[in-house]
């Protein structure tokens, strides 16, 4: 079994990173691979709304960023933990355009795979950002993965998210719960245990 941990922040090995970095060595401990994505610096291109990842081929239109190799890295994972840094209150603009292109046209890629997610910040802003991370878990059918109090860590720098021993600790129960969700699934599937098929037909608008 594999966890994703998908770093949206522009700093390689900042604070994100560093939270990411305390679930992995639970997730490893517990005997869960895991991978690093780095979005990385570079411009992100945001969903422009084209349609064309409604062709089946699981691939944004636009190549010249991470968003299709995510779609391929993610297919090949179990399991995902998003981390992200807090700007504005929200989450990063490169994430959230990530998120958007990758679930739109690779959207097979995550369901029904627990996801977990952790945000940095100097102070606040965080909750707000969980949520707007947590709505593309939720719109595409994939486990929410808890802790013992909102993933988050505080500080400028990373030696600072280190001494944040609570943001820390919650930071690993967290990894515990999506280790412990993800045997329960394998276990299931070995079980002949499989995830049901959602209806799709509907579309309601609400504009007469």
């Amino acid at each position: 079994m594999k966890v994703l941990l998908v770093n949206g922040s522009p700093h390689a090995e900042g604070c994100t990173y560093t939270a990411l970095r305390e679930a992995a060595r639970v997730l490893e401990a517990e005997g869960i691979q895991t991978e690093l994505f780095q979005l990385g610096n570079q411009p992100i291109q945001d969903c422009t709304g084209c349609g064309g990842c409604r062709s089946g081929k699981a691939r944004c239109v636009f190549d010249s960023d991470p968003v299709n190799a995510l779609i391929q890295a993610a297919a090949q994972s179990d399991g995902f933990l998003f981390g992200c840094p807090v700007y504005y209150a929200h989450p990063s603009g490169r994430l959230l355009a990530a998120l958007d292109r990758a679930f739109y046209a690779g959207s097979p890629a995550f369901a029904h795979k627990p996801g977990f997610a952790v945000v940095s910040a100097r102070r606040a802003g965080t909750t707000a950002s969980l949520d707007a991370i947590w709505k593309h878990f939720t719109i595409n059918q994939m486990p929410l993965v808890s802790s013992t109090y909102w993933p988050m860590v505080h500080g400028n720098r990373p030696e600072e998210v280190l001494q944040d021993l609570e943001g820390l600790q919650v930071v690993r129960n967290g990894a515990r719960n999506l280790a412990w969700l993800l045997r329960c699934i394998q276990a299931g599937r070995a079980q002949g245990l499989l995830p049901p098929t959602a209806e799709n037909a509907a579309r309601t608008n609400f504009i007469r």
